[in-house]
């Protein structure tokens, strides 16, 4: 049994049909048909049940199918690896990131993936959570670093990072004015606020104020920029993406921002007061993420295997 065989028989088990294999292949149709014979012969069974309509794979064609891919799948590694062994690991790893601490956590994983691997190139591309698990889960991005929640099926995640919620506070508001860092959620209740667009974001929010008597709890918009239901609701005025428009709001005096703490790490302007939120005290969590149904890159397995390492903790899959 060789290679070649093992991959005419992938192409038509893929493609069920004799002729659209052949294409795919580049091969005519009667010596891939007479390689699939031999290959039958070889195992001694069918692989595949001849009808009028066409092919259809065997039960035993089925269980030699995950042999093939898992064989085809091991000769390239060991290619990659013979070839980086000699040439070194090359590739290019495409990362798709949230703001916040994220760039500063990518930039110290490529700082030390990179001593030894000179070859290896990174592509990093910004957006919000929701627009990364989306090039994540749609193989255009091979990994992506957000912020908690995850809600996406056959998404592997690692814990990388956690920080706490604050406020950007107009100086001109009286909250600016108080003593100390810290400013207490309750005291935000009747502000105008301006929050991530994340949908799940507003719940959240809103989830941090206790509920009080007679007050129902919810998450509608209402007119007005209410955000919940009568008697608890939030004065939403907006919601943004990207945390230099939250800055600029707020320092223009629309309402107070919320996020994340390391966003405001380069904030020097005397009209911007920053508050980490405390009474809950509320964090934000980072996430690792990779797409199960996509396999990594070897580059960008290597990569993740070392992040994990770093942090202690064995990579999922």
């Amino acid at each position: 049994m060789e290679l070649r065989h093992i991959r005419y028989f992938i192409a038509v088990a893929e493609n069920m049909s004799i002729s659209r294999a052949a294409q795919e292949l580049l091969i005519a149709q009667p010596p891939l048909s007479r390689q699939i014979r031999d290959l039958e012969d070889e195992l001694g069974a069918d692989l595949f049940e001849r009808t009028p309509q066409g092919l259809r794979i065997t039960p035993e064609g089925n269980a030699f199918l995950q042999y093939a891919r898992q064989i085809m799948d091991l000769a390239e590694r060991s290619r990659i690896h013979v070839f980086e062994m000699a040439k070194g690991i090359q590739g290019t790893i495409d990362i798709a990131s949230v703001e916040g601490h994220a760039p500063r956590l990518i930039a110290k994983w490529i700082a030390a993936f990179r001593e030894g691997r000179p070859n290896v190139q990174y592509s990093i591309r910004n957006g919000s959570t929701d627009d990364v698990i989306y090039r994540v889960t749609q193989g255009l991005s091979d990994l992506g670093v957000i912020t908690e929640p995850l809600n996406a099926d056959g998404v592997f995640s690692v814990p990388v990072y956690r920080e706490p919620w604050t406020a950007m506070i107009p100086a001109s508001d009286p909250l600016a004015k108080l003593p100390g860092d810290t400013v207490s959620v309750s005291a935000l209740r009747d502000k105008d606020l301006i929050i991530p667009s994340r949908e799940s974001r507003l719940q959240e929010i809103l989830d941090w104020f206790p509920v009080e008597d007679g007050e129902l709890s919810g998450q509608e918009m209402t007119d007005g920029g209410k955000a919940g239901s009568p008697g608890r609701y939030l004065r939403v005025r907006c919601r943004i993406s990207h945390m230099l428009n939250a800055y600029e709001l707020a320092r223009q005096g629309v309402g107070i921002a919320i996020y994340p703490a390391s966003d405001n790490h380069f904030s020097k302007d005397p009209d911007v007061i920053i508050k980490r939120l405390v009474d809950p005290e509320v964090t934000a969590s980072y996430l690792l993420i990779w797409d199960q149904r996509h396999p990594l890159p070897h580059a960008a397995e290597l990569f993740v295997k070392e992040v994990c390492g770093s942090l202690g903790i064995r990579m999922p899959g």
